[in-house]
């Protein structure tokens, strides 16, 4: 068994995650009192309480999902239960990159904190949408975007095949869903996210960013983590600090990344984190029905995971 840890980014939040996982495990309450204690934010009293409005604020929300998967991976470390090669979708990333040493957990979690407010408040002004495009292929997602005449937008997350996220203006996503449907698709769905992510509009964030990264220590990687820029392995050459600067303003090659993990041999993926989006894009990438794909959400989950993995 092969083993690949995926993380979920944001848009994955939901009031009330990791409440039952916090109240039965020891090692998930002592990660929600180390980021309490780094961001004097009380994020368990805004993840599972509420109201939803607050977790789905950016500078919330990150560090909420963030918390949610560092908590179940000390679990895991628990019953010795590790991956040798990681992912993460977007904010995903960090939580990978914590999990293979590359960054250190505290830095990673005030680094996180940043990211979030950066996101959230170095955006222009003006009402930004992000949507999922279902049943169109890449190439006819960006034709789609190119046909938008009402405002900006362009494709932000290469998800799986057959989705595709885009990213803009409010009036520019919903040009862009009328002619997605004349062009075929099945489905065109608003996330549920906050700004122009993944794209050249957050380009002050990202140069804020780059400022607190440079602050940081890169440590060796002790497992291999699939980076969302290219979908390929970090190597040793690589500038983390620059790749992650980039990363919020450009496009996340998700499905790629996925098929990364299948070429290195992956046959178990565990998605640690709420929801099950990420185990959905494997399905898709799945063709023959061959790789166990699991998912940690709660405490029953946890439990099955453990037992299988066992």
């Amino acid at each position: 068994m092969k083993i690949g840890f995926l993380f979920p980014g944001q848009g994955s939040q939901s009031v009330g995650m990791g409440k039952d996982i916090y109240e039965e495990y020891e090692e998930a309450r002592a990660i929600y009192n180390k980021v309490k204690e780094l961001t004097n934010i009380d994020i368990a009293k805004i993840s599972f309480e509420g109201p939803e409005e607050k977790l789905n604020t950016t500078k919330y929300t990150q560090l909420a999902i963030l918390t949610n998967s560092l908590a179940i991976l000390e679990i895991l470390k628990k019953y010795q239960i590790k991956a040798e090669i990681s992912a993460g979708l977007s904010l995903g990333e960090y939580s990978a990159l914590i999990n293979s040493g590359a960054i250190d957990i505290d830095e990673g979690i005030k680094l996180v904190q940043k990211r979030g407010e950066y996101m959230e408040n170095l955006v222009p002004e003006g009402s930004w949408k992000m949507a999922a495009i279902l049943g169109l292929t890449d190439e006819q997602v960006n034709e789609v975007c190119k046909k938008v005449t009402a405002g900006f937008v362009v494709p932000a997350n290469y998800n799986c095949k057959g989705q595709v996220a885009i990213s803009g203006e409010e009036k520019a996503i919903n040009e862009a869903e009328v002619i997605a449907k004349e062009f075929g698709a099945k489905k065109v769905r608003i996330l549920n996210t906050a700004g122009p992510f993944h794209t050249e509009k957050l380009i002050k964030a990202s140069k804020a960013l780059e400022k607190e990264l440079n602050n940081i220590t890169i440590h060796e990687f002790n497992t291999y983590v699939v980076k969302n820029i290219d979908g390929t392995k970090y190597k040793k050459e690589d500038n983390v600090k620059e790749i992650l600067a980039k990363h919020i303003v450009n496009p996340v090659m998700f499905s790629k990344t996925i098929q990364t993990m299948l070429e290195e041999g992956v046959d178990t993926f565990i998605e640690i984190g709420y929801g099950k989006t990420l185990s959905g894009f494997v399905k898709r990438a799945d063709d023959n029905n061959s790789i166990n794909i699991l998912n940690i959400n709660d405490v029953k989950s946890l439990q099955e995971t453990i037992k299988f993995v066992s």
